[in-house]
């Protein structure tokens, strides 16, 4: 419990020190869209193809359960829909990304830590927690719930595609199925929890590698703790969010 508490206070400590006014707002934004083409850009094949296949296999497990003649014949859209904004786009692939994007980052951080270059930004006056972190954490937050967007599409986009190659659905229907009953605050729902997650998965990373202790191997544990703590809160404020926010 001590534990737990003493790095509860570290990493908000480690927040505090993060946002605070970067001394030179030019090398800060060079930095900022580094980090926002590492988290994003090279982000975006991966998402793409996990949410086409998924889109697709939420239409067929559909279909095969929808075979009673009491549910309409348009629900498998709306199941597609419905799983993909509601949790397959914001919750799975967060933390698809924790694996990609956090273990990166806390290997980065680790690896900075064990070679004593974040020790040299310190010796020369710098706030590395800042000129590091900072970056990072807002680029996450910018540019997932893209990730996430492209994510909602490509899924109902599979779903369609799964359409024209099983013949399990009515293309027409499925088409029906997606628009009926359509919530626009489902987008809000899903990009308010990208946003939260983002934050989480690259703040906690973050601290994982910014406070490694020893060498190589302990950068590799650090990258582990990192996935997993990560995971575990993003399983945590999912339910919290899923309250608050469809309550």
């Amino acid at each position: 419990m001590v534990d737990i508490l003493t790095h509860l206070g570290a990493y908000f400590l480690m927040l505090r020190k993060a946002f605070t006014r970067p001394e030179k707002m030019k090398i800060f934004f060079k930095r900022l869209s580094a980090e926002m083409e590492l988290i994003g850009v090279d982000s975006v094949a991966l998402v793409s193809i996990l949410s086409l296949f998924m889109g697709a296999v939420i239409l067929i497990q559909s279909a095969y359960n929808f075979e009673n003649p009491l549910i309409p014949s348009y629900a498998e859209g709306v199941a597609t829909r419905d799983s993909m904004l509601l949790e397959f786009s914001p919750t799975i692939i967060s933390l698809i990304l924790v694996g990609k994007v956090g273990s990166s980052i806390a290997s980065e951080l680790g690896t900075m830590r064990v070679t004593e270059q974040i020790d040299a930004l310190q010796i020369m006056g710098v706030n590395p927690v800042n000129h590091l972190i900072l970056p990072k954490i807002l680029a996450g937050v910018f540019i997932i719930p893209f990730l996430i967007l492209l994510s909602m599409f490509l899924g109902i986009l599979g779903g369609f595609l799964a359409t024209l190659v099983t013949e399990s659905v009515s293309t027409h229907k499925y088409i029906y199925g997606i628009q009926y009953g359509f919530e626009p605050y489902y987008i809000v729902y899903a990009l308010t929890k990208a946003c939260v997650f983002a934050f989480i998965l690259t703040s906690i990373s973050s601290y994982q590698g910014f406070t490694t202790k020893g060498g190589a191997l302990e950068v590799g544990k650090s990258s582990t703790k990192a996935v997993v703590f990560s995971t575990i809160v993003i399983i945590l404020f999912n339910l919290i969010l899923t309250k608050l926010l469809l309550n």
